[in-house]
């Protein structure tokens, strides 16, 4: 492999996140739910407006978390996309629940709205929606088609910080939602996720799960004399040196996510328009937070032939999911809901351009004039 010129991401930590860490570390209390932590939480709860956000040590805990608290288990099914990350699904199969793959829009690549409904049982019992690239799913839509069959909504917004609906944000609709701050996330700690709860009813049972089952924070305010265990719940707590780093970044995430939006702005001033390929789309009622640049081809082919063009010059690139439910696991744990023609597509045609908020022009421009150059090459414009 020639050298990396341009990676496909890379965390902008700044000074805000290096001093937020030295306070941690002299505060002499590195266990999770200090005073970053809380700090995280109360900033997060404003900026979203969920009744509690709870962080947690990755997305995948709250996703595992939305699973406890709804005591999900064999018998039941959740609607989820088979486009999307393993988590999305394995939260409810490690309960013994039934993740069910539906299609997802070919626009968007956000679950379909009608493959859901026709995906419903008298089992069913959740939708999971998944907002790819922090572009909002048709939240309205999804709403109504829960309330129709008494469903409970849930959103994994591992993608969405910052991103809203109709200037609502994502991850605040459903009874819960996730967030992750993950090493490749626009606003990152290495490893970490919230739990936003927007039902009250929920708020206990939550905190419960996340101190191993038991009402310590209720020993902590006072509310008990001895905390003891309740239900079932697992360490779900995030480190302080974490939270620490994600303090810095979400008092930063205005600016980190502008600085995306200038890159993502610009690939698609120069790609948006080339009949070849299809570029992102984003419906009108969504404000987006430019969490990825992806362009989708005719066929596999092109695509897995431009990835390896992008390489050898030095340019990461990457395609996105496998479809789950033709994964070995997806078809023990989970069953698919029709044929899912556009996840397929998807998976075989979309290609992620590299995109970060401290990407310099020359990267941008060198990205941008490698796909153009392998577009002319290959009769697809871009020239």
């Amino acid at each position: 492999m020639p050298p990396i010129r341009v990676p496909f991401c890379r965390p902008d930590y700044g000074q805000r996140e290096r001093l937020a860490f030295e306070d941690a570390i002299a505060g002499g209390r590195l266990e999770g739910g200090g005073p970053q932590t809380q700090a995280c939480e109360e900033l997060l709860q404003t900026g979203t407006g969920a009744e509690r956000v709870l962080i947690t040590p990755s997305c995948t805990a709250a996703l595992e978390m939305m699973a406890l608290a709804l005591e999900l288990g064999s018998g039941h099914e959740v609607i989820v996309p088979a486009f999307t990350f393993v988590s999305t699904a394995n939260a409810f199969a490690l309960r013994g629940a039934t993740p069910v793959f539906a299609d997802i829009d070919p626009l968007t690549m956000n679950l379909d709205v009608e493959a859901a409904r026709l995906a419903i049982t008298p089992r069913t019992r959740a939708i999971m929606l998944v907002h790819y690239a922090g572009v909002g799913c048709e939240m309205e839509a999804f709403l109504a088609l829960c309330a129709e069959h008494d469903l409970v909504l849930l959103e994994d917004a591992a993608q969405a910080v910052g991103a809203r609906w109709n200037d609502k944000a994502l991850g605040s609709f459903g009874a819960m939602g996730a967030l992750s701050f993950h090493h490749t996330k626009n606003v990152t700690c290495g490893e970490g996720g919230a739990l936003l709860v927007n039902t009250p009813d929920m708020i206990k049972p939550a905190e419960f799960i996340r101190d191993k089952g038991t009402d310590r924070a209720d020993f902590l305010r006072g509310h008990v004399n001895k905390y003891e265990w309740r239900v079932l719940g697992s360490s779900y707590l995030l480190s302080e040196l974490a939270a620490a780093v994600l303090l810095g970044q979400l008092q930063r995430i205005k600016e980190l996510t502008s600085a995306r939006m200038r890159i993502w702005r610009e690939y698609d001033q120069h790609f948006g328009q080339i009949n070849s390929l299809r570029t992102p789309h984003i419906p009108k009622a969504a404000t987006h937070n430019a969490h990825i640049y992806g362009i989708r081809f005719a066929n596999r082919a092109l695509r897995d032939a431009c990835d390896i063009y992008m390489r050898s010059k030095g340019v990461m690139t990457a395609p996105h999911y496998v479809p789950l439910h033709l994964t070995p696991a997806g078809k023990t744990f989970g069953r698919a809901s029709g044929e899912l023609p556009h996840t397929i597509d998807a998976t075989q045609t979309l290609l992620r351009l590299p995109l970060y908020s401290t990407m310099s022009d020359d990267e941008m421009k060198l990205v941008i004039e490698t796909l153009k150059d392998f577009l002319c090459e290959n009769g697809l414009g871009g020239a």
